[in-house]
């Protein structure tokens, strides 16, 4: 369904559906932004004439370009959560054997931004760098939901409701049940609703404001989650812990390097 909007509001939906790798192709990305294919067309031709993405001229498909990354680098180098978090996520796969995943909030939804794979023979490979959904749909994105105050979950339900036609098994009661269940427990669990037979346990980042940087899970066969769920919680528990007490480090040192930046405008930017 096409939305009404300025013109700036759908190429910022455009890059956002761009994120995810799965489009790449005008269609679908006039698609994944509720845009019609000829002002699509129009609002990415004028984004690559600026480099801000870049066309492949023989498949004709779409990517992020120069001045993308560019910015992207510059933003890395103040809100990046992955430096902190990849160990983390390299020793929950190498010590459960499935998947472990770093989840972002975006708006009303999650963006999946890091992820490491277990080696179990069966994994979890419905979500790549990149992938987004609905606030709510998948372990990560349901505590990164409950983690928000209750006016911004109503907001968030209602904003979500269009999109969430493509999860038949998903209806606000039952998701407003499971933001209850997580807070109770601590941490959030989806098992057998998103896929079938599949599954995922998570624990939010709290920033310090207590409001959701991202959030960590892992993702799994339902009875490889059910079978060792709390040993899974108390390990999530434990890196998460873990990188919030670096990231406030890392925020307090980048507050006392500020105000030296401020007084010499010629000192070179430092790198977190």
């Amino acid at each position: 369904m096409t939305i009404p909007s300025t013109s700036l509001q759908k190429a910022c939906r455009l890059l956002r559906a761009l994120t995810d790798a799965r489009n790449r192709r005008l269609t679908d990305l006039a698609l994944a932004a509720g845009v019609d294919k000829a002002s699509a067309l129009r609002l990415l031709e004028t984004l690559a004439a600026e480099g801000v993405v870049q066309r492949d001229p023989a498949t004709k498909a779409f990517a992020p370009g120069r001045e993308w990354l560019a910015l992207h680098a510059a933003a890395l180098q103040r809100t990046d959560l992955r430096p902190l978090v990849r160990p983390a996520l390299i020793r929950l796969a190498n010590a459960f054997e499935d998947s472990a995943i770093l989840s972002v909030p975006s708006g009303c939804e999650s963006v999946c931004i890091e992820l490491r794979l277990g080696t179990f023979p069966i994994r979890a490979n419905y979500l790549e760098i990149g992938s987004r959904r609905p606030l709510g749909v998948g372990a990560g994105s349901l505590a990164l939901l409950a983690a928000l105050p209750d006016a911004e979950v109503d907001a968030v339900l209602e904003g979500i409701a269009p999109a969430m036609r493509r999860y038949p098994r998903f209806s606000r009661p039952m998701l407003l049940e499971h933001v209850r269940a997580t807070r109770e427990r601590g941490y959030a669990v989806l098992l057998d609703v998103v896929i079938e037979r599949m599954g995922g346990i998570a624990i939010v980042l709290p920033g310090p404001d207590g409001y959701p940087l991202g959030a960590l899970s892992i993702a799994a066969l339902n009875d490889r989650i059910s079978g060792r769920e709390t040993a899974m919680a108390r390990a999530l528990k434990r890196e998460a812990d873990a990188i919030c007490q670096a990231w406030r480090r890392h925020a307090s040192d980048a507050d006392r390097r500020g105000p030296a930046r401020a007084a010499n405008h010629n000192t070179p930017e430092e790198t977190p």
